[in-house]
């Protein structure tokens, strides 16, 4: 008997407008000791079917399921209380995509971790010291000290790793993972990844992983099913879907994977330095506690860097290593304490708004939040414009509407809202927004790490049309490596706020000079089979 089982299983939402069928007729099984990888874009249904299995679909959702079975039980025939006293939690955990919206603000992470399993019979000094235990686990530093501390003193990554280990603490059956490891760092990623396939050998547990990143899906999982159109169109074991696809689909998603192994980009001609930081420390005043000591910390110490006309650089490294404050620097949101940063052998400092505004611009991770969801396109991207008091209504709508060909969005959108735009769209929308006031350079934090592996692989040659049509020059800060390779002619890697190695893509992703990079690459997934790294 499988310990989950699921069987034509339909999601309809009743909306004003009419019922809408998200999933139609979705049969899956899972095995005790089990990975099932569950891929596919936005909006497929992977996540309903996994919230299906939770009781945690809106209210606007109808079930119907020929089964709906986990070990041996029918969960449509559970009462709700005993679903959530027995199942929800104790049998089957759910790791949430968004850390900040799971957890409380409110209270802290040592009450959040210990709650479910003293509300359950365990004892409060147990359940500290196992909540301790599992937070160290997961490569949280100074697990104890954590405990009183509240999400919002935490980075995305290390509450993405709390949210792991609070579903740890029940020891669930079966363990639902949906994008664990979008916010965290490549050497982070693989050691949660690590942590979960530990926990599956030693306690048999089930474990359904939903994610874009087919590269981590492919390393692993034991068998993948493919989600379209809330239908699932092909499912197999990992090795078969993967390596040898029957569907378009399939076939069309492994196709827009960027991939390590990537050929060489063509060298650009030397042009003017565009961006130019010349030994730039930054340091904040930082306190332990309300009435601790003031210390002073580095978060940048002596970095130098230059980005040439029609150049791509990518910064890389983890969380804390400078990238993001980097970036603010050179946006002027912040100013260095010591060292200088100039636009064309101009001091940055010296520059009005406007002016900097025609020299850099920013595209933010996140399309669904960096864009005001009461304004029409044509506002948001004119925003920039208005701020500065640019032209007039006739002259920014002509500037709005070149920007909009530049980023290959139909005028007709203009007078649309991000709520009626795809992920891919609303990315476009923000470059466009960046690409208004006619910049020299685009500053990219994560542009594509929020979107699906075909609408990434868009966005990404969007990005390398640009800079051949405008003469752009980009710095894109990622933690994809793949990524690296297939968009960046040069890379520098960042260490505790230190610029460590600096050299052509090609070079540094295969042959690195510093320890440090190594190890980043080691930790990156590559696109292949659990098969082919046993063979390894």
């Amino acid at each position: 008997m499988s310990l989950i089982e699921i069987t034509d299983l339909t999601i309809t939402l009743d909306l004003p407008g009419g019922p809408m069928p998200v999933v139609r007729d979705v049969s899956l099984s899972l095995e005790r000791g089990e990975a099932l990888g569950i891929v596919g874009e936005s909006g497929s249904g992977k996540s309903m079917t996994a919230l299906a299995l939770m009781r945690l679909l809106p209210r606007v959702a109808r079930v119907k399921a020929k089964t709906l079975g986990f070990d041996g039980l029918d969960l449509t025939s559970l009462e709700d209380a005993r679903f959530a006293a027995d199942i929800a939690g104790p049998r089957i955990g759910m790791i949430f995509q968004e850390p900040m919206t799971s957890l409380n603000p409110v209270y802290t992470i040592g009450r959040q971790m210990t709650e479910g399993a003293v509300a359950r019979g365990m004892r409060p000094a147990q359940a500290r010291e196992k909540a301790v235990a599992l937070l160290d686990r997961v490569g949280i530093p100074d697990a104890d000290a954590r405990m009183t501390q509240y999400p919002h003193q935490m980075s995305g990554g290390q509450r993405q790793r709390v949210m792991i280990a609070m579903t740890l603490m029940l020891d669930p059956d079966v363990l639902i993972a949906d994008e664990p490891t979008t916010a965290l760092d490549v050497t982070v990623q693989a050691q949660i990844l690590d942590l979960l396939d530990d926990l599956r050998r030693e306690r048999e547990m089930g474990l359904i992983l939903i994610s874009h990143d087919l590269a981590v899906v492919a390393q692993r999982t034991d068998r993948v099913a493919v989600m379209y159109h809330g239908a699932l169109v092909e499912q197999g074991a990992a090795s078969d879907v993967l390596f040898a696809p029957q569907h378009d689909y399939t076939k069309a998603l492994l196709a827009a994977i960027p991939r390590l192994d990537a050929p060489p980009r063509p060298t650009v001609a030397a042009g003017d330095v565009v961006i130019e930081a010349r030994d730039v420390t930054r340091v904040f005043a930082s306190r332990k506690g309300l009435f601790g000591p003031k210390r002073e910390v580095k978060a940048l110490d002596g970095v130098s860097l230059s980005v040439q006309r029609g150049e791509t650089l990518a910064l890389i490294g983890e969380s804390g290593s400078g990238k993001s404050t980097l970036a603010r620097i050179l946006l002027g949101l912040d100013a260095p304490s010591s060292g200088e940063v100039s636009m064309l052998g101009k001091p940055l400092a010296e520059l009005d708004p406007t002016a900097r505004a025609r020299f850099v611009q920013p595209v933010f991770q996140d399309p669904y939040t960096s864009l005001n969801p009461r304004r029409r396109l044509a506002e948001i991207i004119a925003r920039p414009l208005v701020l500065r008091d640019e032209g007039d209504r006739a002259s920014r709508l002509a500037a709005v509407e070149e920007a909009m060909e530049h980023v290959r969005l139909p005028a007709r959108l203009l007078h649309a809202y991000p709520s009626q735009l795809s992920g891919g769209q609303r990315q476009r929308v923000a470059i466009a927004r960046a690409l208004v006031t006619k910049p020299q350079a685009l500053i990219c934090d994560e542009p594509t790490s929020a979107l699906d592996v075909s609408v990434q692989a868009q966005i990404l040659a969007l990005l390398d049309d640009l800079r051949a049509e405008l003469g752009l020059t980009c710095l894109i800060i990622t933690h994809d490596m793949a990524v690296v390779r297939e968009t960046a002619d040069r890379v520098a890697v960042m260490y505790r706020g230190q610029i460590v190695e600096e050299g052509s893509a090609a070079e540094v992703l295969t042959h690195p000079s510093n320890d440090y990079t190594a190890r980043l690459l080691a930790a990156a997934p590559r696109f292949e089979s659990k098969t082919a790294q046993v063979i390894q």
